[in-house]
């Protein structure tokens, strides 16, 4: 296939330029094409209602930024062949190919043990099967196992290209403009010393911003009571589905949907069995949001009331704790749905939900972001900054979310 020099036109970063015909076969196979149909942020759009970009045009924004900091790096002197830099372009494209609709709910729901990494990982091995092998060195970057330790932190790293992109690009879209960050200048202060992706000394500055705006970005559009509220909403839709299937009840459903809720499906699954890879990829936002709205009609008091007020966005209300509810708090809820919909407690469980979130914005025992000096020596940036603030991202934030439906 020819390449006839292919734009793609971002509302971020502008004119992206597909390099080769190779990249431009990665973008055109249907794995890759289907993350057109996944939202990035997810159920993010009930509280933002801008946030409807998707996991293609992050993919291929993460892409743009990958070429521009390999190219940084080729004129600070490090090598960097025709080859490893189409591999490294492949695999930041490629890297969350095995995300499924809504992942942390069907990861939670439809499927277990197996991470969105894990399938993303089979996904290409089948791919660079039909490629002949072409994707041999973008798997090894994929998974580190290259010599080049610096190509992996690009694609998977504290200060990969993934969250450059995905940081500017969400606060694109949601309107949200404490998340927005100086990627540009990020990528420019980049650097290579004994194999580890480094940030040259006059960088320190935006890397400070970089951690507030992601630890920003957590709590205030990943983490919104409303997000979480809607993702509780349709895990415990899913749930109640798979219970009725499971009991041999025939409910209305997409084969590929239809796959899952018939059938445990976890790890060895997948490596065992093909079928579940097909139909996992065949599963997009589309099929699962239709079928909330066919359940909306179902006989299941259970199933019905969840979808209805799901599709109508009569959500879960939040309640946001520094400790995990009363048990009092869950018996009053359990009495309340029962007497209001006449349904055993068993079923009243499944009008709320507690869950407990953590996240610490920078994690330096996995990995550190190093600030190279001009006297050649490496400082972690907790160490290099003298902004107090920075030392305590590395903590560990926690908070409960009890979501539950307010009659």
């Amino acid at each position: 296939m020819q390449n006839k020099r292919k734009i793609i036109n971002d509302p971020v970063f502008g004119f992206i330029n597909i390099p080769n015909d190779f990249i431009y076969n990665v973008i055109q196979h249907r794995y890759f094409q289907r993350l057109n149909r996944i939202k990035q942020l997810g159920l993010s759009s009930f509280a933002y209602p801008g946030a409807q970009h998707t996991r293609l045009l992050h993919s291929l924004g993460a892409m743009y930024l990958m070429s521009e900091a390999l190219k940084q790096l080729q004129q600070h002197g490090n090598e960097i062949t025709d080859k490893e830099f189409d591999a490294a372009l492949s695999a930041i494209l490629l890297h969350d190919v095995g995300h499924g609709p809504f992942s942390h709910a069907l990861e939670n729901t439809l499927v277990s043990g197996v991470s969105h990494e894990e399938i993303s990982l089979l996904l290409m091995q089948k791919m660079n099967d039909e490629f002949d092998g072409k994707l041999d060195l973008t798997i090894k970057i994929f998974r580190n196992e290259y010599h080049k330790k610096f190509l992996h932190q690009l694609v998977s790293g504290q200060l990969d290209v993934d969250r450059l992109d995905y940081l500017r690009r969400d606060s694109f879209f949601t309107g949200v403009t404490e998340g927005i960050i100086g990627s540009a200048r990020i990528i420019k202060m980049l650097n290579v010393k004994d194999d580890n992706l480094v940030v040259e000394e006059k960088g320190i500055y935006s890397i400070e911003n970089f951690l507030f705006a992601r630890r920003f970005m957590y709590w205030q559009v990943y983490y919104h009571k409303t997000s979480v509220a809607a993702e509780c909403m349709l895990i415990k839709i899913l749930k109640r589905a798979k219970y009725l299937t499971s009991g041999g009840r025939k409910i209305l459903a997409p084969p590929a949907l239809r796959y899952f809720l018939e059938n445990t499906i976890d790890k060895k699954s997948f490596l065992s069995d093909n079928s579940a890879l097909e139909h996992f990829v065949s599963l997009d936002d589309s099929d699962i949001l239709s079928t909330v709205k066919v359940w909306a009609s179902s006989e299941d008091k259970v199933l019905s009331e969840l979808c209805k007020h799901f599709v109508n966005r009569q959500l879960f209300r939040s309640d946001i704790t520094q400790e995990p509810a009363s048990i009092e708090k869950k018996r009053q809820l359990i009495t309340q749905y029962k007497q209001h919909f006449g349904i055993t407690d068993e079923e009243a469980e499944y009008f709320f939900f507690e869950e407990c979130i953590s996240a610490n914005t920078y994690n330096c025992e996995d990995e550190k972001i190093l600030i190279l000096y001009r006297d050649g020596t490496l400082h972690d940036i907790t160490e290099a900054s003298d902004i107090l603030n920075v030392k305590l991202l590395k903590n560990a934030v926690s908070k409960y979310y009890l979501c539950y439906l307010r009659l």
